[in-house]
């Protein structure tokens, strides 16, 4: 067996090109063996003092993610590429929110253990938003979160913001069953969650059954509880017991869309060492991304060395623009008008609350644990209907310390095209009246859009609204 493979320190990405391969049914397992032989440094780097493989190392064959221990039988053959990944990558800008990058995807071992008791233990069928959830605590994009929260941490988040360890989060993370349903619970025992299908997702180690507090978690997350918001539609559609407690994740929630953009924080954490970016801008929308948006995010990247364009893809409301027409925007706008060699597109899995203020602090936080070292936050961000100020999402801010936060919020007024600025401004830089300025309500964009019409160049761009055009006559 003959491998190259270069080795960085401290330990940041390990890519080994392989040669010939000739022992017969060489493996992971094997090459990590050789690698020990060829670099004897590299066993401290990539065990712990008690001999166990590190908790967040993930391994990559052809850039496709495999578990170690189940990719010890994972075949490799001359020319493939193997990758070494830790979550933490040496060198990256910015720590997990709580200091840790979270990874709770157990090991085969107790994989196998768990699958083999799984026919026994009383299951939960998941939703969309608690797969989403559940797959973000498991890669830690919801550090420094284990599991789905437990009263305390849940009533501090709703009343104070903060975890029950001081941390701050303003969103809570919980799973919601019937009373009925809750009754077949007993503390201290494994519960299974599954998609529905049936595949074995997760096992919830049940620490605690509380009731939920739904209209006090409406009025403070939302401030409202009227039904008509869509996050208090789900808030009060769902069950009134909520029960907390870890997971330890069997398989990741399966996708069929977007798996190039698909990139857990450790795997962006390694590309942004990799490209040896220090200051990384993210960007969070669900929306297409106009002109006004471009110029944003073009402004940031002035002061950064690279963008995130994270847009989510997890549920959101019904007239929004679906997520399959959106990716499709990003990626003709980003082939023509930005640099590709410092823009990144990836998805973001969330499901949207849209809670507003608080969910910037929220989306603040999970692009902190992807590696982002600053935030975009433009005019009522993750807001819907009039439940929020316009820059409601800014002023929350000024709740926690810059050293809380963690991440540098970058806070943009309205932006539009001034003709006689010619050019892209906003108004905290632009003095000409509402007459010089091209601006358009979305009911007018959708109204050209649905028509055929192109909306005006200084508005969007031709590329963009010519995929919008085509995905509205079907």
């Amino acid at each position: 067996m003959s491998i190259k493979v270069r080795i960085p320190t401290p330990l940041q990405k390990i890519t080994a090109n392989l040669g010939e391969v000739s022992a017969a049914g060489a493996s992971v397992k094997d090459l990590l063996a050789d690698l020990e032989k060829q670099y004897p440094g590299i066993k401290e780097r990539l065990y712990d003092e008690k001999g166990g493989l590190r908790r967040f190392i993930n391994f990559y064959v052809n850039n496709e993610d495999i578990r170690f221990l189940n990719g010890e039988a994972t075949p490799v053959k001359a020319g493939d590429e193997l990758s070494i990944v830790p979550a933490i990558a040496g060198g990256a800008p910015i720590e997990a929110h709580g200091g840790t990058l979270i990874n709770r995807v157990v090991d085969s071992q107790k994989r196998s253990q768990w699958l083999s008791q799984a026919a026994s233990l009383p299951k939960i069928v998941l939703g969309s938003r608690e797969k989403s959830d559940l797959d973000m605590i498991a890669c830690g994009a919801l550090s420094p979160l284990e599991g789905f929260m437990g009263e305390k941490d849940y009533l501090g988040v709703v009343n104070n913001m903060h975890l029950a360890n001081g941390a701050p989060w303003t969103i809570p993370i919980t799973l919601a069953v019937s009373k009925e349903e809750a009754e077949k619970f007993a503390i201290g025992k494994p519960i299974l969650l599954t998609d529905e299908t049936g595949k074995e997702l997760a096992v919830l180690l049940l620490e605690e059954k509380y009731l939920a507090q739904k209209e006090l978690e409406c009025q403070k997350v939302y401030k409202t509880t009227e039904e008509a918001h869509p996050g208090v539609a789900v808030v009060k559609k769902q069950g009134d017991v909520y029960l907390g407690g870890k997971v330890e994740v069997l398989n990741r929630v399966s996708y069929s869309d977007f798996l190039p953009q698909r990139l857990d924080p450790s795997a962006l954490r390694a590309l942004f060492v990799e490209k040896k970016w220090k200051r990384i801008v993210a960007f969070q929308t669900r929306n297409p991304i106009h002109r006004a948006h471009e110029y944003l995010t073009k402004v940031a990247l002035e002061i950064c060395d690279g963008l995130l364009i994270h847009p989510l893809v997890g549920d959101t409301k019904g007239d929004d623009i679906p997520a399959d027409v959106r990716m499709k925007c990003y990626e003709v706008l980003l082939k023509d008008y930005y640099p590709m060699d410092r823009t990144v597109l990836a998805v973001n899995p969330a499901s949207m609350r849209y809670a507003g203020p608080r969910e910037a602090i929220f989306h603040a936080l999970i692009r902190k644990n992807y590696g982002c070292t600053h935030f975009i936050v433009g005019r009522d961000h993750a807001g819907v209907g009039n439940y929020y100020g316009t820059f409601d999402a800014h002023f929350i801010f000024n709740e926690f310390t810059p050293e809380e936060i963690g991440i540098t919020p970058l806070f943009f007024d309205h932006t539009f095209f001034c003709k006689k600025c010619e050019g892209m401004a906003s108004n905290k830089t632009c003095p000409h009246a509402a007459e010089d300025r091209v601006t358009l309500s979305g009911t007018k964009v959708r109204e050209l859009l649905t028509q055929g019409t192109l909306p005006p160049v200084e508005f969007s761009r031709p590329e963009v609204a010519k995929i919008l055009i085509e995905s509205m006559k079907k």
